[in-house]
């Protein structure tokens, strides 16, 4: 039998998550001989290839790769890719059993589409239990129904695109940096090629990547900077207003400094309010957009 899809998962010293999540993709209620498994080895020295040969699943395939990012990662799973769709998902997300039929049950439907599947966060192995054994209990961002999206939500923890379109819209940018908006720059320029992105909320995976607020805080600031590089290549206002900036949050940033009393009590109270805990990663976030459009205006290659 042909292969239809190919699940590419890129990662880096994941062993620790991958032990629950590559089965998770093995046992999938889709058949075996019609999808394959690449896991796209970022350089990891933590015994992630002798994870792959205790497990030994005839479609899983490991490739070792030099560090240089998630986006060049991807790549080399897109390029070896032998199924017609290529679903995207993480080395910290579990899936659902339905999760790769689902996938290419969408693709049925939509032509020239790029599917994204339902995401939903989990804290621990326990919450992911919960949520895979009570439906009615999982948090949502979208509606629970079919529907169209913008490049905004084009996130590859759940996404699936035909792999001549890939080709076709030049992969991900390689030049993206180490962390942050990589798939949004891909799904923008997939959307002006006309590429429709399609919400299918049956594809369900569980993000299970708990973190510390500084480790949070850190990511929010990269993915500041990336809205800046985003931008200087494509020169679209818009996307600096859907990824949140603008006069009034770049004044709301200055007008409370990293180490005023206002931010120092947020921190402080950051696991106990969501209010404050979106504080401090707003303000992290409009650093980072900040210093990049400070090393941008000095010629510095940052943005």
């Amino acid at each position: 039998m042909a292969i239809r899809v190919s699940v590419v998962v890129p990662t880096s010293n994941r062993r620790a998550t991958l032990e629950h999540v590559l089965p998770t993709l093995m046992h999938q209620a889709y058949d075996p001989a019609a999808y394959e498994i690449l896991l796209c080895d970022a350089g990891s020295t933590d015994g992630t290839r002798e994870l792959v040969d205790t497990l030994r699943p005839a479609n899983l395939t490991l490739l070792t790769l030099p560090n240089r990012g998630r986006a060049s990662a991807r790549n080399a799973g897109i390029r070896q890719a032998r199924g017609e769709i290529v679903l995207f998902t993480d080395a910290d997300i579990l899936a659902d059993p339905r999760l790769i039929g689902e996938h290419a049950r969408a693709h049925e439907r939509h032509a020239n589409a790029a599917i994204v599947g339902r995401v939903v966060e989990v804290g621990s192995l326990d919450a992911y239990r919960r949520a895979a054994a009570e439906p009615s209990a999982r948090s949502r961002v979208h509606p629970p129904r079919e529907r169209p999206l913008s490049w905004l939500f084009f996130v590859t923890g759940s996404a699936s695109v035909r792999r001549e379109v890939l080709v076709g819209a030049g992969l991900f940018d390689e030049a993206s940096g180490a962390y942050g908006h990589e798939d949004l720059e891909l799904g923008y320029r997939l959307q002006r090629r006309g590429v429709r992105i399609i919400y299918w909320p049956s594809a369900v995976n569980y993000h299970w990547h708990p973190e510390s607020l500084d480790e949070r805080s850190a990511k929010k600031r990269l993915s500041g900077e990336a809205t800046i590089r985003f931008y200087r290549k494509h020169r679209d206002w818009r996307i600096l207003v859907r990824l949140g900036v603008n006069p009034f949050s770049l004044g709301w940033h200055a007008v409370l400094s990293e180490d005023g009393r206002v931010m120092r009590a947020c921190r402080a109270r950051a696991a106990r309010s969501r209010t404050c805990r979106a504080m401090v990663l707003e303000h992290a976030y409009l650093s980072g957009v900040k210093a990049a459009l400070t090393d941008w205006r000095r010629g510095g290659a940052r943005a």
